[in-house]
């Protein structure tokens, strides 16, 4: 479809504009809206070639790295084991914790963090800066930008870019120092290809973020994006889903959860000796051997049959539905990504207000502050019992209470620990005599009941949806996946309507698929956009179906306003490599740039930027300066690229051929 330049006009106003604002710039025409279907061979960057792919699973709770060889692509290297650990959590990641200098320098992350800020003397420790469970800032920011900040367990702000670039260069430094003692050589970073995961469900400013702080970490420079890839967590998990073996998972409809086993016991009945001794040896060793032939379960996986990835972590929620594509296992994307803020921290805001109800908000918020580690002292004995919770559980779980909880709690109340539990209305909570809270395992369950309703809710939502019907698997994967509670409320919502599989590591699978997934980033090759996603423009104003408040008239020629032109509809297919073309005019032969809103909505038709639900998300900048050129009129096409896991621009200036240097922004620097 062709438009004439009369016909179709940017024009750049605000929500609500005013005839003389939006006569300010009406000089940019898109003139061909096309679509165009490019060969997936157009993917790849032409001459770059990196010796290993590194993948970064930067989560809310925990975090980790994992990498292969490109000329061994079948074997996955998990990162080496972390000094520190807690007692019943396996260390395969490092709790995503870092501490800075009361100068803000960085100091360390992980375990390291954490022990080091736990063994300050209090009077020290209100000088340090102490951050954790940050990552969920960059989903929950309703306008997140390049300054949004964070708080301390001190109170103190810092910048979160800054965070985020400290975490990612410490990753970096780990992973080349372990790549050059296996290669016994300095290791060069631009051999390294980068991933990093992200939940499927943020949103474009949040994946820039991610960008953003790798570019200042120095993990990856500005002048060459392609080193980085972003993936998505859900997806990174399907792609390593479909490698698996029968000894690599618990597929739980075969099983029933009564004996309140977690996937990492490896349930003994159902596994032969050899199977076990496998499951050993593969602990011991960091070295993950993907089949490359596919998977037996691949193999029950017929062309278009389809299965859901629940992505559990400890943030968020996200589930993703694939389709499988015979005969290389390509996959399609369904259903647009959907979850939510559901994940196990869920649980510690439970307990975090069951302590208020028990001692008082007021005692609770002072001694964060006053008595930061001892607080993180008290969510870490929390939550090794959190993980002890099952659905059959008889016995009480006792939780450690520091000791200089129980002093301050006298000084501040004047009376003890124990008298407050017996005065609160809580009666499922005790004090017992050894100096501990014992909670009735139903205590402990009520404490995940809101999480994992939101997740079953979640489910069954989607369930419901015409797209989803007809689902063969349901891989339960992330972190939170190891829960009993979780995995028994999954069991019974689905009926054995699909079946469940748990790949054993669980909290590894995301690291192993994203590691894949740089490989091979090509392997998705349809996605579903989650927004829609346009831009304003000036139309002829035909009478009868354009509102009136919308007509301006200009040199005699009436226009309407605020149309939307729509790029990609939430919830559209869009092929990997796939473009939207736009042209666009320079207003005046000697403008250098030409800056365009860009607008999105959660809803698949728009008819106005005006509307509710619409919202500018973005700007898309087209450098034209020392493109000036003798034609009349210059014409720049715009080529963007919504098939990938970010949006993507390029540009060229028609009348030379020459590229156009653009950029979409939507961090609105």
């Amino acid at each position: 479809m062709t438009t004439n330049k009369e016909d179709n006009i940017i024009s750049d106003e605000m929500a609500n504009p005013s005839p003389a604002k939006s006569i300010g710039d009406p000089g940019i025409t898109p003139l061909s809206p096309t679509h165009i279907q490019q060969n997936d061979t157009d993917q790849v960057p032409s001459g770059m070639a990196f010796v290993v792919v590194v993948a970064i699973d930067f989560g809310t709770t925990s975090s980790g790295y994992a990498y292969a060889f490109t000329k061994e692509p079948e074997c996955i290297h998990t990162m080496r084991r972390w000094e520190g650990g807690d007692p019943g959590v396996s260390n395969q990641k490092t709790p995503t914790t870092i501490l800075l200098t009361p100068d803000r320098k960085f100091h360390s992350f992980g375990y390291a963090a954490r022990d080091f800020y736990h063994d300050l003397d209090p009077s020290e420790s209100k000088h340090w800066l102490y951050l954790e469970k940050f990552k969920m800032k960059l989903h929950t920011t309703a306008n997140l930008s390049i300054n949004t900040d964070l708080q301390a367990a001190n109170g103190k702000r810092v910048k979160a870019l800054d965070i985020f670039a400290y975490a990612l260069a410490f990753f970096k430094e780990q992973a080349l120092k372990e790549l050059s003692d296996q290669t016994g050589g300095e290791f060069d970073n631009n051999d390294v290809r980068w991933v990093i995961t992200v939940p499927a469900i943020w949103k474009m400013p949040a994946k820039q973020f991610m960008r953003e702080a790798a570019y200042k970490s120095g993990l990856v420079s500005r002048d060459n994006p392609e080193q980085l890839i972003i993936a998505l967590e859900p997806e990174a998990a399907s792609i390593y889903c479909r490698k698996l073996r029968l000894h690599q998972m618990v597929d739980l409809s075969n099983q029933t959860t009564q004996n309140g086993f977690s996937p990492t016991d490896n349930v003994g009945s159902t596994m032969t000796q050899a199977n076990k001794e496998h499951v050993r040896r593969n602990r011991q060793s960091r070295t993950f051997l993907v089949e490359n032939v596919i998977g037996e379960l691949w193999s029950e996986l017929e062309e278009g049959d389809r299965y859901v990835v629940v992505d559990c972590g400890g943030g968020t929620v996200d589930l993703t539905v694939h389709q499988i594509r015979l005969p290389e296992g390509h996959l399609k994307e369904l259903y647009k990504a959907s979850g939510g803020p559901y994940g196990s921290l869920g649980i510690d805001y439970e307990f975090e207000k069951l302590l208020c109800q028990i001692f008082g908000q007021d005692f609770i918020d002072q001694f964060k502050i006053k008595r930061p580690a001892a607080w993180v002292d008290l969510m870490i004995a929390f939550e090794s019992r959190k993980r002890a919770a099952a659905p059959g559980r008889a016995n009480p779980l006792n939780i450690n209470l520091p000791f200089s909880f129980i002093d301050y709690y006298k000084k501040f109340r004047g009376h003890s620990v124990e008298h407050a539990l017996r005065k609160s209305n809580v009666d499922f909570v005790k004090w017992s005599s050894q100096g501990m809270l014992r909670m009735s395992p139903d205590a402990m369950n009520s404490l995940f009941k809101p999480t994992i309703d939101h997740i079953i809710q979640h489910i069954n939502e989607l369930f419901e949806k015409p797209e989803v019907s007809d689902i063969k698997f349901l891989f339960l994967v992330g972190g939170f996946a190891e829960s009993a509670l979780l995995q028994q409320a999954v069991q019974n919502m689905l009926h054995g309507r699909s079946r469940i599989i748990i790949p054993h590591d669980v909290g590894l699978t995301i690291l192993k698929g994203a590691v894949l997934f740089g490989l091979d980033p090509s392997i998705i090759k349809i996605r579903r956009s989650p927004l829609t996603y346009g831009v304003g423009v000036l139309n002829r104003f035909v009478e009868g179906k354009h509102p009136p408040e919308k007509l301006l008239v200009k040199d005699g020629t009436r226009w309407c306003t605020d149309v939307f032109d729509t790029f990609i509809a939430a919830d559209q297919s869009v092929a990997l490599g796939e473009m939207v073309k736009r042209s666009y005019t320079p207003a005046k032969p000697s403008q250098q740039v030409i800056v365009i809103h860009v607008y999105c909505a959660e809803k698949e038709n728009v008819g106005f930027i005006s509307e509710s639900g619409v919202k500018k998300c973005g700007t898309l900048r087209l450098d034209v300066s020392g493109t000036e050129s003798a034609a009349p009129r210059r014409e720049i096409q715009t080529l963007m690229q919504f098939g990938d896991t970010e949006i993507r621009a390029l540009a060229v200036d028609v009348s030379t051929g020459r590229t156009v240097k653009a950029s979409i922004d939507f961090l609105g620097h």
